[in-house]
This record gives C-alpha cells, structure tokens and sequence, in this order.
C-alpha cells in the first residue's frame, strides 16, 4: 500500500532536512511538506531532499494538515511534525500494526515514556487537565489527547466531520477516531526540541480546554 507523510512546517530549516531523510527507508512513501509562509530555507531544503512542498498562507495546524492530507496519494497516511521531535524509526511498525493487527488509526502517546528534558512538567499537567476533561465530556479515556504523530488509513479520515483548522483539530481528529474506527495509542520516546516552539502554552492551552466544552455542548 502506499504511505503519504504530511508534515507541516514554518521556518524548520535545522530539521526538515533530518525528518525527510528519516522517512526515505519506507518504502513506497510520498513526502508532502505544508509550508505556512517560511521565511528560512525550509521549502528549498524540503524540495531539495525530494518532498512535494505545498504552500498555505493562511496559519492553522489543522488547515495545514487538512490540505496536505487532501492531495495525499497514499492509502495510510502519517502525520507528524517537522521539528525533529517525534521518531521516524517507529514508523514501519506502526504501519505493521494497522496492516495486521485490525486498527484504523494509530495515536503515539509522548507521556508514557517523557522525560524532563522532552516534555515539562508544565506541558505535562496542561495535557493531563485536556485528558480528564476529553474523560468526562466525551467518555474518552487517552494517555496523550495532544499528541501530534498518527498514523491511519485516509479511507478513516475521509468519513469524518467537523474537524477544526487550528490547533484543536488533534482533538478533533482522535474524538472522530475513536467513534468510526478501531483506535490505539502507542508509546514513543519524544525528542528535545531544537528549534523554537510554535505552540503558546496558556494561550493554545486555554483555548484547547474551551474547545472541548463548545464541542461537547454541540453535540
């Protein structure tokens, strides 16, 4: 079968490099690297080692994501991010498991295995508040409610609605998960971040948390 990673970026030059190389020993995959306005030598190094670069002016996680998964040619696609942060070697046996195993989408939990170094206490605590509250609103119970690293089938993803253009939409995206198909999370080691974060932890945090309670109050 074939394997699209989609990966979005905003001035990853240290890294995008290293991430593309990384996913090139699996086999039959295609590289599509979202690129949101870079201003660094992201899209020419991305280019450059072989990804298909589509450009997105508009910011959002989820419209970029959402646009490079529409043009995926591949019938299992894989998401991460292009920091450098999340291993490409846990690739192949993941895809094994959705292959064998009976498993639509596959979540990659960062908790289980971080460390100080990787992953702070304070991310830590603000990931554990989102997974009681996804706990008590939705009845779902995830180790890692905002882990950005999965790997499913596109056919899952095209039967699923209302999923958000920004950050929120790794919510959205394991809430459909979980209520169309077999869902599983899968422990990884999580890397320290080289590059500046995109992510505003209160702010990102807060507005994570009110997202769950319009989305609960919607349904």
């Amino acid at each position: 079968m074939k394997i699209t990673a989609v990966i979005p970026t905003i001035n990853e030059e240290k890294t995008i490099g290293q991430v593309i190389e990384g996913l090139k020993s699996i086999d039959n995959i295609e590289i599509i690297v979202v690129d949101t306005n870079s201003t660094d030598r992201t899209k020419e190094i991305a280019i450059k080692n072989g990804a298909r670069v589509i450009n997105v002016d508009q910011k959002g996680y989820g419209l970029a994501y959402k646009t490079g998964i529409k043009y995926a040619g591949g019938d299992i696609i894989v998401c991460m991010d292009g920091d450098g942060t999340y291993p490409h070697d846990v690739i192949k046996p993941l895809i094994q498991i959705l292959l064998y195993d009976g498993v639509d989408f596959i979540s990659c939990d960062r908790m289980t295995l971080r460390t100080e170094h990787s992953y702070t206490s304070l991310h830590y605590i603000g990931n554990l508040v989102l997974n009681i509250t996804m706990r008590v609103l939705f009845k779902i119970k995830l180790t890692d409610s905002q882990s950005g690293m999965w790997v499913f089938y596109k056919s899952l993803y095209e039967k699923m609605h209302n999923l958000d253009s920004g950050m929120t939409f790794s919510e959205d995206i394991k809430i459909e998960a979980i209520k169309l198909g077999k869902f599983i999370e899968v422990p990884i080691l999580y890397g320290v971040r080289i590059t500046k974060p995109k992510l505003k932890t209160w702010g990102d945090g807060f507005a994570n948390l009110f997202h769950l309670l319009i989305k609960r109050i919607k349904n």
